[in-house]
């Protein structure tokens, strides 16, 4: 067997220790979700292989490792994700052109995440902290001040309120103390080298994201929501709630939170036991405050439940019964409270209206909920990278 075949042949086991994982998961799975677990693994051996064999900290490039046919880490539906790995000692230069989302971020690890833990954040900041020009053009240098340590990565985030309106920037990440060198020619170790890699990632990968919720979400009561507070492993400049819930067909949950003036970037979502988003691009899984109906009094009223309610502002839960929950705010200008925090009520399914006091101006017909379905269809094709 050659070199390279010996590296392809870890990879095949890799898969079929990760084919084994998803076969018996640490919780109870449904014919629908063995089914969803076994698309979970084809996307984590996609990105498992995108960010072997895309890694290179000499030339480095900005990588797009989740997005819907790949999801993992209870993935944003609203954000397009980045990473490119970085090298102790280099010197880079980050630049591009802002776009018109809501929120570009940057946040720079000294690791990967994994069952064992989250990465220590070294820096974490939005564009606010740069100096955008009237053009939208921008420049960000960081180096050997920053101590970084073998194993550090740099993770770009660019979030959507308005799929439909908003444009997407123009980003790139270029190593200065090895600009103009050529790239080395490939060999038969570096190869089985990268698919070495693959293979950790792989199998590290989905025992990561079965230990995390463990750690934050599921010690928390079911069908309650915590209060705002920073996003564990996160960015300095994003609040989260977190909870997982668990209705019957015939239950609903009634989340009530404010408007915030204090984010201009405020979202909901339901994810899987699998701990990633469910189909938000052919189902409204998620909401944006630019996609939800604010009530009078400056509410956000949900309704999560499996049967349509009939109103705009319903999470399918998609055959989901059990499930987990996140609300994030970003790029916020103060601390959040527990005032900017949703509520929770669950209720029969039947008396779901007698808990929404503006019920008459949330009503959508069947004609306007396809409409908005149609609207998400359109809102991922237009910013999707695969």
């Amino acid at each position: 067997m050659s070199i390279a075949a010996t590296g392809v042949a870890a990879f095949a086991e890799a898969v079929r220790e990760a084919e084994k994982l998803i076969a018996n998961p640490p919780f109870d799975v449904s014919e629908q979700d063995l089914a969803e677990g076994y698309d979970y693994l084809a996307g984590s051996i996609r990105s498992s292989l995108q960010m072997a064999f895309d890694y290179d900290v000499e030339h480095p490039v900005l990588i797009n490792p989740t997005h819907q046919y790949a999801r993992q880490g209870l993935d944003n539906p609203d954000a397009i994700y980045f990473n490119a790995y970085l090298a102790p000692g280099a010197s880079y230069l980050v630049s591009g052109v802002r776009g018109t989302t809501a929120d570009l971020s940057f946040q720079i690890m000294d690791g990967t995440y994994s069952a064992e833990g989250a990465p220590n954040t070294v820096a974490a900041f939005d564009d606010r902290e740069l100096e955008v020009k009237a053009d939208g053009s921008f420049e960000w240098r960081f180096g050997p001040e920053l101590g970084l340590g073998k194993g550090a990565t740099l993770i770009v985030r660019e979030v959507y309120d308005d799929w439909n309106t908003e444009e997407r920037g123009r980003l790139r990440i270029q190593r200065l103390d090895t600009a103009g060198q050529p790239r080395a020619a490939l060999t038969p170790e570096r190869v089985a080298k990268r698919y070495g890699v693959a293979a950790k990632m792989l199998v590290g990968r989905i025992n990561t994201w079965f230990a995390f919720p463990e750690w934050f979400t599921y010690k928390e009561p079911v069908n309650t929501l915590t209060v705002p507070k920073s996003t564990p492993g996160g960015l300095a400049s994003q609040f989260s709630s977190i909870g997982h819930y668990a209705l019957s067909d015939d239950e609903a949950m009634v989340v009530t939170v404010p408007v915030c003036d204090a984010a201009p970037y405020q979202a909901i979502q339901i994810g899987s036991r699998w701990y990633v988003s469910t189909d938000y691009e052919h189902h409204q899984t998620s909401l944006t405050r630019a996609q939800s109906q604010a009530d009078p009094d400056g509410k956000l009223r949900y309704v999560v439940s499996e049967r349509n309610p009939g109103i705009a502002n319903w999470l399918e839960t998609t055959g989901h019964p059990q499930g987990v929950m996140m609300l994030r705010w970003q790029r916020i200008t103060r601390e959040l409270t527990a005032e900017d925090g949703p509520t929770v009520e669950v209720v029969p399914f039947d008396e779901v209206g007698a808990h929404l006091p503006y019920l008459e101006d949330n009503r959508v017909t069947p004609e306007e909920y396809t409409a908005r379905i149609a609207a998400r269809q359109v809102g991922i094709a237009r910013r999707m990278i695969s």
